[in-house]
């Protein structure tokens, strides 16, 4: 019985999922809400625009399943017992979501075996890497003629087939998000798109297997961060084994960190008359040394001190970076991400009883993986004008 209505929980997180990311791809590609009770919206999205939600909703949440159905067969395949993914919708329509906050499934046993973590965690990413691959290899190949544009804009069509001239050169971007490049994702545009059918930065948002294919790029590499209990975290420490795993993974999540609030403050914003202003200043960057802090305090229970001096010197380096390279930015968007690695999931990886080596066609896999990371990783992946 109980099993029972485990899997109707399922099936139905799934289904309010599939709407739910209906709703926000449809928001994405017509560039405009849903409407609300209690709100007036300006030409709102109906049941047709609803429907057409379904071109990202289905690759995206078809790629997710294959994701998590990999660490499904391959935790079988061991005989761990594991359930069926958890879907989790969401969307508020209000601002501009994906629809859903990904799936999960759950491992019901404590894994004592350093191989049998590399597998699970493993077979998530590479299988749905390979579907991503595919929806953006037949997304970029059968682009549509950039008048496409004129149903999403139609009061662009005046401008004719040269409107980004025009309406770029003379129209406000602020507000507007756009996709940021990752290797692969250059790739494709630059060798498998028609140039003259790839769409302006501005708009390729609207065309629902490329952005569908793109978020499936950027959650990969987020599950690939070798940190934790992360994806990437597993196919490291069956890599390199947990004496290594405890050194290396604290010094990348320091990097990690450390790059995500790249630009948040730079030494010549401290630089003021007004002492009211300046202490304010300096009270904000307080802060911000607190929730460094916060980020680095589970690297050490020995030492209490170790997560400020951490905090300190993250501080410090962004600030020799600014002096030294004015225009390098971070990207802060990481910062949220950042805090649930280092106070909710942990940066350290499980120890395991078994710690038998991996065999060498492992070890080759767990390289390739490591270097899909390095392909799917975008360091601005969302970028508001």
């Amino acid at each position: 019985m109980k099993n029972q209505r485990t899997l109707i929980l399922q099936i139905t997180l799934f289904i309010v999922t599939l709407a739910t990311t209906s709703l926000s791809g449809a928001e994405w590609m017509f560039g405009r809400p849903f409407d609300l009770p209690f709100f007036k919206i300006e030409n709102p999205l109906g049941w047709s625009e609803f429907w057409q939600g379904f071109r990202f909703s289905i690759p995206f949440l078809g790629i997710l399943t294959v994701h998590e159905f990999g660490h499904y067969f391959a935790a079988k395949r061991h005989n761990v017992k594991v359930t069926l993914p958890y879907y989790i919708p969401l969307w508020l329509g209000i601002g501009q979501t994906i629809g859903t906050l990904g799936a999960f499934i759950r491992i019901k046993e404590f894994i004592r075996s350093r191989v049998k973590y590399f597998d699970i965690g493993i077979a998530g990413p590479l299988a749905g890497f390979v579907v991503a691959l595919g929806v953006l290899w037949y997304g970029f190949a059968t682009l549509p003629t950039l008048d496409y544009i004129f149903t999403i804009h139609p009061e662009y069509r005046k401008f004719g087939m040269g409107f980004a001239r025009v309406v770029y050169a003379n129209q406000s971007m602020t507000g507007n998000i756009l996709l940021g490049d990752n290797l692969l994702f250059s790739f494709f545009k630059n060798v498998v798109a028609d140039p003259t059918r790839l769409p302006p930065p501005q708009e390729i948002m609207h065309y629902p297997l490329i952005l569908a294919g793109y978020l499936a790029l950027f959650f990969t590499s987020l599950n690939l961060i070798p940190i934790g209990q992360l994806d990437g975290g597993h196919v490291l420490y069956g890599l390199i084994g947990g004496k290594n795993f405890k050194i290396i993974a604290p010094i990348l999540f320091f990097i990690f960190i450390t790059y995500a609030g790249l630009g948040s403050y730079r030494p010549e914003e401290f630089a003021i008359v007004d002492n009211i202003v300046f202490w304010k200043t300096i009270g904000k960057l307080g802060l911000y040394a607190l929730f460094l802090q916060i980020c680095f305090s589970r690297i050490s229970d020995k030492n209490p001190l170790t997560s400020w001096m951490l905090a300190l010197l993250s501080i410090a380096v962004q600030f020799t970076i600014s002096i030294l390279f004015p225009t390098v930015d971070g990207y802060s968007g990481f910062l949220v991400f950042g805090f649930l690695l280092g106070r909710v999931l942990g940066v350290y990886h499980p120890p395991t009883e078994d710690t038998q080596p991996l065999n060498r066609t492992r070890q080759i896999l767990g390289w390739l993986t490591l270097l899909i990371f390095v392909l799917c990783f975008s360091p601005k992946p969302f970028i508001i004008l």
